[in-house]
């Protein structure tokens, strides 16, 4: 009898050492994918500082060109500075950063307009870095969102679940288009 309680002990303390190991496994797992997440949202805010960069020159740039048109200007200029007091992945972030994708498109409407602008070298040479930098906010926020997914499986996911709630980790959030005409990149003609 004592020799069957044994290996019952020694079972069980298997079990317990294989169901920590896998814990520690699943947690550290949730760790790496946090982080991923974390570091795809850093490239997409570095593009996103990138394109808020752009703005100001682009607006001088026009400006020069098309001085009736303020409106139009003053629009990106705001949805600009309303997008750069938003940080992180939320909801409003993905507006604001929207709004300033509409304001950019319309500004390059307006440009259509003004042919010796069209012309410029200066104006030429921000539309394509515009253009370039808004594929890479595209790139880099499918990134994000597909670490957001990966990582949120996970949070769901048995049983990685049970220790994703053990360690207080929270869905990440996506990080959408709130309009389809944000979705359109300017184009460089």
């Amino acid at each position: 009898m004592r020799g069957s309680s044994t290996g019952i002990i020694w079972t069980l303390a298997a079990i317990a050492a294989i169901a920590v190991f896998a814990a520690i496994v699943k947690f550290n797992g949730l760790i790496a994918m946090r982080q991923r997440t974390r570091n795809a949202w850093a490239d997409v805010d570095v593009y996103l500082k990138r394109r808020a960069e752009l703005v100001p020159n682009l607006v001088t740039a026009v400006k020069a060109y098309a001085a009736h048109e303020q409106t139009v200007l003053e629009a990106v200029t705001e949805a600009r500075a309303r997008a750069a007091t938003l940080a992180g992945p939320v909801p409003q972030k993905a507006e604001a950063e929207s709004r300033v994708g509409e304001s950019l498109i319309r500004v390059l409407a307006v440009a259509e307009n003004y042919p010796e602008l069209k012309a410029s070298a200066n104006f030429l040479d921000l539309q394509r870095e515009l253009s370039e930098t808004e594929r890479h906010i595209a790139s880099a926020r499918q990134y994000y969102n597909a670490c957001v997914r990966d990582f949120n499986t996970m949070i769901e996911s048995f049983p990685s679940n049970v220790v994703a709630t053990i360690g207080g980790f929270r869905q990440a959030e996506f990080f959408e288009l709130s309009s389809p005409e944000e979705a359109i990149a300017p184009s460089v003609r």
